[in-house]
């Protein structure tokens, strides 16, 4: 019958994401993207929460009052021994992404999660019954860095399908059984009375092709996504020594490049690029609708006007070594353009 092949398609994709994970099918619930996933996660939290002041707005906006948000370094990094020292007897969780979504630097999450584990072990040893749990949300590095919860050392963890070249509008949030959901959809009870309404069984099984393809294809691509980032800011910092690259050198993803122009006005450049095909942002792509300057450059300590002249270049499958020379000529006459425009 139709609806059991269609069942039975489902559910075999949801056990190819767990295997991506190296988690279980049962630890699962398939949302309609992170931002609803990253909701479930921190909705179901009632004590204290430790975060960033850098993490996407869909956490930021969802964190509520009871919270401490940890200050990153210039670079982006998130210390342990900072998270360390902002957990409280009644902390409940700490929620830090795999890689800041602006600037792309790598947090150290193993190191992290060691901080998490002592904790938990302090309190299992003084009697404290407070659960902590950490969560990540891997949307970023999903192609780019490992994602095995197990080697994470982590306990819970949200993706985007989107963000690795799979439909849109599918997310999923994987946790440990430990931790008890809270619905956030009530309805007809699927995803075990986590997320009611219809499955929806074409994305999924999309989302478990292009997971599988992203971790398949993740060295490969890294390597060749570094070569052309670090060509194109070699040619952008050539041009303008007086460009500031942020975000941590040694730990970022292959795919992303933070660039400041002082003294240009970012927002002329994104509008002069697109009309000639190059396709950048200023922050986040959720922010820039927002038009108020990015919290995370804010957050790092990047100057006012250095800030307001910021592009987010962020490459990908189909970016090649033809389209970043492209990319590098056409920003760079852009910013001339605007210089001789201000002289």
């Amino acid at each position: 019958a139709p609806a059991v092949e269609v069942k039975r398609a489902y559910n075999e994709a949801k056990h190819r994401l767990a295997v991506c994970l190296g988690g279980q099918a049962s630890e699962l619930v398939v949302t309609a993207g992170a931002t609803e996933s990253i909701n479930l996660m921190i909705n179901s939290i009632d004590g204290h929460i430790v975060s960033s002041a850098i993490e996407h707005d869909a956490v930021l906006k969802t964190l509520g009052d009871n919270v401490t948000l940890v200050a990153p370094s210039k670079k982006g990094n998130i210390a342990p021994r900072d998270i360390q020292a902002a957990i409280r007897p009644d902390t409940q969780l700490v929620t830090i992404a795999i890689a800041n979504h602006e600037l792309g630097t790598i947090q150290p999450l193993r190191d992290i999660a060691e901080v998490v584990r002592a904790e938990r072990r302090r309190r299992f040893e003084a009697g404290e019954p407070t659960p902590i749990y950490l969560h990540t949300d891997a949307s970023q590095g999903a192609g780019q860095i490992d994602i095995n919860v197990a080697r994470l050392g982590i306990d819970a963890l949200t993706l985007n399908a989107g963000k690795i070249y799979g439909p849109k509008q599918v997310g999923l949030l994987w946790c440990n059984r430990m931790i008890r959901l809270q619905s956030l959809v009530r309805g007809g009870g699927q995803e075990r009375g986590l997320r009611s309404g219809t499955e929806n069984v074409a994305g999924t099984i999309g989302f478990a092709v292009a997971l599988e393809l992203a971790q398949q294809h993740r060295n490969s691509e890294n390597n060749r996504l570094r070569q052309l980032r670090d060509q194109l800011q070699n040619q952008l910092t050539e041009a303008f020594p007086w460009a500031i690259v942020s975000g941590d050198q040694k730990h970022r993803l292959a795919s992303h490049l933070h660039i400041s122009f002082p003294g240009i006005d970012a927002e002329r450049l994104v509008f002069m690029l697109e009309q000639k095909g190059v396709l950048v942002a200023t922050g986040s792509a959720c922010a820039a609708n927002s038009g108020t300057r990015s919290h995370v450059l804010e957050a790092i300590g990047l100057a006012p006007e250095a800030a307001d002249g910021s592009l987010r270049l962020t490459l990908g499958r189909l970016s090649d070594a033809k389209t970043c020379t492209v990319a590098a000529r056409e920003i760079i006459a852009a910013i001339n353009t605007e210089k001789a425009r201000l002289a």
